[in-house]
């Protein structure tokens, strides 16, 4: 008969297929649960007043026309909707894509079972698939997986949300229109079920049996199923756990398939008494919490509440007497297990002759000991009771208090064994691998000792007091054949033909009487020892390793064993040493569902350890930042670089280990936790440490610098310090991660201005495995480099501050006291880096091109489109041309049309203002990255410079002459370069081009008309240069000329030339007025002086 799941069965291939994906679809819905967008969940007043009327649930279905005809009528909706779907739509496509996929694993499901009905895979029926050995362990894990999919939805993703995150698929997606779309069967399948995973939340009624009978599935497959799961050890699990003790640990993993499966056919549940009994007490007769899937725990006395029949056969697992029966039992094996694993962990204890002649006895005391750990895991669990459940509360009282449950005696039995489980797993493979070698070293060994003998009863062969006996010399001889014969491959009949072999040299030292010659006893009493040797090794079974791999399992913990964390912690803390058995441990726990897990659990028992470690760390940074100053008091800090010395060698003890096909390396792992813990560390000092209070006098922002900076100083000389005892690359790290750190704040920071917004799982600097934090905002700003970048905005505004460029300086414009200078980036540059500069930098651009777009939209819908004001344009321009003339009557067309339009200009003013504003700050940054860059990299800033100017001469060359070369589109060098560039304040912030823009009608003279308004609130001093005349009338001459600088660079050059010609008119026709209205002047005093009275000159 052909294999069931040969390659050429496509009835074997099939349902293998089925279950395949169902296990991809768990870790897929588990993965995504992560990730679901916070937006969806409405649970910000904020959110639900911006985003409520784009984001519906499935009451849009009966209605879309009335949700769509409201985005219409408000163009600002639909602007927010549109950028709501260019951020989301990827991931919920996603999302989508992995609904579907449980929809298409049920639709599979059934066809395949209608194939199986109808004939379809010849000489195949369902009854004979269930009779199949894999067949019916296939096909229970389909229905289960089925219903485990569901409930992972439902626990993970509540209902709302995925009503929103469906019907935003189906408006923003092609699918409303595609006719192949099964959209609303996906729909119907989960739509919400009013279930809710918060403590005290009510059950809705009929769940989940009505969300697991939405696609019906054939009855007579789920009763064979149930019929299966209640009468057969499927996976034949009873073998590894002989004790009728253990039989409901051994059953475990099928007592979670049935009850997820109950719920496909609840009348068993409520009504059928007699099956409910049945299944209690084969499965549930001393346990009431089981892990359905990936240590998801199900407390049966809260889910089979609302069923009679479970209900009723559960209360005899619930009595109080069976409680407190069970409690104490596994209390007393605590006890006993622990003493009894400590001494099989002795030094020396455990060797290759003891574990062959022990086996069945280690095996047993493995079981017992996993057996314990696992009930008092999963009883004493907090997620497995609700707070809120009186009786839930009781049952864990009583669990606890008579099981006299000690975490930190669990968890160090968890250790021991685990430590146990280990050593014997590695003796095993040993034995294993050398297994054939020693046997045939074995025989070989008997073989010479038997033919030695042979010749000395030969007589040839002298040997003390040994007569010939030609008997005995054939004897020998044919037993050393009989040795020789032996066959490693059939091990059985090799195994008898060697126990007789040693029988008849027991006897032949009996009946010849050669006791007396102790030389020919010993040559026997060895080659017994070596026959006796053989079959020890050949009773070497690898089944032994699977059945310590059936009971070692752990899945059951993969969330329950974040309670231990703390104890975990503590105990290493108290004994570094104790973290070479976390190895053991560490490939205990994952070595079940090692795929999924190896993502996030290897790390997480190494987290675990090195938050320890950084504890360690983190007071050996305070320390020696309080010593730094006092040099004779080091002992503090050689006792703190003992104790990290001391655990990293723990740590590193691991060794690098195989897990399947995947490398553990420890030290890597290390490195990743180190990096953990300095990211949680640095960004929560930079969140709280660059806190401002906007209404403080003077600004916090300098005090704040300068203590941020001293902190992190002392983290990188920790760091630096340290490296050697740790054995990492600590400043590597130290740049890498920070800088992470920086860019992904900015990037945050920048997502404000950005219409499609860069996502956590996105982003190029966030990390699943090692994670920026994400805090809360305090202001208006995401991040502290908002915070800051707001504060330095403050602090230089040029309604309240002067800035003297010869100076670099800002003063305050009502007391002329010095408010902030050039050392703010030097500070800047302390405490961030050269990342934090550049950061910085990269946010006063984006602030740039969104008060450009700004300025430019209130320039085009308010000013352009006011009748008035263009009048004014345009006569002020026929009057002005040409502009190599002279305007007669200067004076007064200028002041004309500045009065006429004074009204448009204050908003005007504000906003050039603040362009020129960030423009200075960031020249300040890039003369300071200059400087830092010549002092700290001098030949990379000579290399760049150089490179800088070379491509600038080839690009001009090119441009003279098109046939020199140029940079093609594809080549990224231009693009790569000017990163670089801006990186060491290679760069001029004045010539850069931050947004496109269209023709504009009138926008030269619109901005000479308003320059010359601004003219009369300023004035020019000798030592100052130009200067604002009054406080009140606040105008800054060196933001106010960058800012229209920067804004003439975005239009075509023809614009600022026009400009510059009004301005060059402008002058020359004030001056010839003026020089008029003097010559006038001294006529007219002439003539007075002419015809004044000689005594009144």
């Amino acid at each position: 008969m052909v294999d069931f799941l040969a390659e050429n069965n496509l009835c074997g291939q099939a349902i293998l297929r089925i279950v395949s994906r169902g296990n991809a679809n768990i870790a897929e819905l588990l993965r995504l649960s992560e990730f679901i967008p916070a937006v969806f969940r409405l649970k910000d007043k904020s959110d639900q007043q911006k985003y409520g009327d784009i984001i519906c649930d499935f009451s849009y279905f009966k209605g879309p026309e009335y949700y769509e005809s409201k985005l219409e009528a408000k163009p600002e909706l639909q602007d927010l909707d549109e950028e709501f779907r260019e951020n989301n739509i990827e991931i919920l496509t996603r999302f989508y894509l992995a609904f579907e996929s449980v929809h298409k694993y049920v639709v599979d499901l059934i066809r395949y079972l209608d194939d199986l009905n109808e004939g379809v895979y010849i000489q195949q029926t369902l009854e004979t698939v269930l009779l199949n050995e894999d067949g019916k362990q296939l096909l229970c894990e389909a229905l289960y997986l089925y219903g485990v999919m569901l409930l992972v939805i439902d626990q993970k993703m509540e209902g709302e949300v995925r009503e929103r995150m469906l019907v935003s698929y189906y408006r923003y997606s092609a699918a409303r229109s595609s006719a192949d779309s099964n959209l609303d069967d996906i729909c119907k399948l989960l739509r919400s079920t009013g279930y809710s995973s918060h403590p005290g939340a009510k059950r809705p009624p009929n769940y989940p049996e009505s969300y697991f009978q939405r696609v019906p599935i054939s009855p007579t497959f789920i009763s064979m199923v149930i019929g299966r799961l209640r009468s057969d050890d499927i996976y034949n699990q009873v073998s590894a756990y002989p004790l009728p003790e253990h039989r409901s640990t051994a059953l475990a993993t099928q007592a979670a398939m049935l009850c997820v499966c109950l719920y496909f056919t609840p009348s068993i549940l409520h009504t059928q008494q007699a099956k409910m009994r049945e299944i209690v007490d084969k499965y549930f007769p001393d346990n009431w919490v089981i892990s359905i899937y990936m240590g998801i725990t199900v407390n049966l006395v809260e889910a089979w509440e609302p069923y009679k029949a479970a209900k009723t056969a559960l209360n005899y697992t619930l009595e109080t007497a069976n409680i407190r029966e069970q409690a104490g039992r596994y209390a007393a094996s605590v006890e006993s297990l622990r003493s009894q694993v400590q001494q099989l962990l002795k030094e020396g204890f455990l060797r290759e002759e003891i574990v062959l002649d022990n086996i069945p006895k280690l095996l047993n005391c493995l079981r017992d000991c996993n057996v314990a750990i696992r009930w008092l895991m999963l009883h004493t669990a907090e997620s497995a009771y609700d707070p809120n459940n009186k009786r839930l509360r009781q049952i864990k009282d009583q669990v606890i208090n008579d099981s006299k449950y000690n975490p930190k005696i669990l968890f160090q039995l968890l250790l021991d064994t685990a430590q146990f489980e280990f050593i014997l797993k590695e003796m095993f493979k040993q034995m294993l691998a050398e297994k054939q070698l020693k046997w045939e070293s074995y025989k070989k060994e008997g073989s010479e000792r038997m033919m030695e003998l042979a010749e000395v009863f030969s007589g040839v062969k002298p040997l003390t007091r040994v007569e010939k006996n030609e008997n005995l010399q054939a004897w020998f001889r044919e037993i050393s054949k009989q040795i020789e014969s032996l066959n490693y491959e059939d091990s059985t009949a090799a195994g008898r033909k060697t126990v007789q072999l040693i029988q008849a040299l027991v006897e032949v030292q009996e009946f010849h009487q050669l006791e007396s010659n102790l030389q020919v006893c010993q040559f026997l009493a060895d080659t017994r020892k070596f026959l006796h040797q053989m079959i020890r090794t050949i009773n070497i079974k690898e089944e032994v390793l699977i059945t310590m791999q059936i009971v070692g399992d752990l899945s059951y913990a993969w969330q329950i064993i974040d309670s231990f964390t703390s104890i975990m912690q503590e105990s290493i803390r108290a004994n570094p040493t104790m973290v070479t058995k976390l190895r053991a441990t560490f490939l205990k726990v994952i070595s079940i569902y090692l795929y999924i897990l190896l993502l996030s659990l290897s790390l997480y028992i190494i987290f675990i350890l090195l938050s320890i470690f950084l504890h360690y760390f983190v007071f050996f940074c305070t320390v020696t930042n309080m010593l730094s100053k006092i040099p004779s008091k080091t002992e503090p800090v050689a006792k703190l670089t003992h104790a990290i010395s001391v655990f990293t060698e723990g740590i590193l003890m691991m060794k690098t280990t195989l897990v399947g096909i995947i490398k553990v390396d420890p030290k890597q792992l290390l490195e990743d936790g180190i990096r953990k813990e300095l990211v949680k560390r640095v960004a929560y000092a930079l969140h709280k440490g660059l806190i401002f209070n906007p209404k403080a006098k003077p600004s916090e922002l300098m005090p704040k610098l300068k203590e941020m900076a001293a902190t992190m100083d002392g983290f990188y000389r920790s760091f630096e310090y340290i490296q050697d005892y740790v054995s990492i690359y600590g400043l590597k790290i130290w740049q890498e991660e920070v800088s992470r750190i920086i860019n992904y704040n900015v990037e945050q920071e920048c997502n404000s201005f950005l219409r499609t917004k860069i996502q956590d799982w996105q982003s190029v600097y966030q990390s699943t495995h090692i994670p920026i934090p994400k805090y809360p905002s305090v202001d208006e700003s995401a991040t502290f480099i908002g915070r800051l970048c707001r504060e330095i905005l403050r602090i230089t505004d040029p309604k309240t501050t002067c800035y003297f460029d010869q100076l670099n300086t800002w003063y305050d414009m009502r007391t002329h006291q010095e408010v902030t200078n050039n050392r703010l980036f030097s500070e800047i540059q302390d405490t961030l880096g050269t990342f934090g500069l550049n950061g910085l930098d990269r946010l006063l651009c984006f602030m740039i091109v969104k008060e450009l777009q700004n300025f430019l939209t209130v320039l085009q819908k308010n000013i352009l489109k006011d009748k008035a004001v263009v009048d004014v344009f345009k006569a002020l321009l026929s009057a002005v041309n040409p502009v190599k003339g002279i305007v007669a009557n200067a004076s007064k067309v200028y002041a004309n049309a500045a009065a006429k339009t004074q009204k448009i200009w204050p908003a005007y003013l504000e906003a050039i203002m603040k362009v020129g504003q960030m423009q200075i700050l960031r020249q300040q940054i890039a003369n300071e990255l200059n400087y830092s860059c010549k002092f700290d990299s001098k030949h990379l800033a000579a290399a760049l410079d150089n490179l800088n100017k070379s491509l600038l001469s080839d690009i001009e060359a090119h441009y003279q002459d098109p046939s020199l070369p140029y940079p093609k589109e594809d080549n990224t060098l231009l693009y790569e370069i000017t990163a670089y560039l801006e990186a060491a304040g290679i760069h001029n912030p004045l010539n850069k081009i931050y947004i496109t823009t269209k023709r504009l009608p009138y926008f030269p003279i619109v901005n000479f008309l308003f320059l010359i308004a601004q003219l009369p609130k300023l004035q020019y001093n000798k030592s100052q240069g130009m200067t604002c005349r009054k406080a009140t009338d606040p105008v800054d001459w060196a933001p106010l000329v960058l800012g229209l600088l920067t804004l003439l660079k975005q239009f075509h050059s023809r614009y600022t030339e026009h400009f510059l010609a009004l301005i060059g008119q402008f002058i020359r026709s004030i001056m010839e007025q003026c020089t008029r209205y003097l010559t006038l002047v001294y006529y007219v005093m002439i003539e007075e002086q002419e015809y004044a009275p000689k005594n009144n000159k």
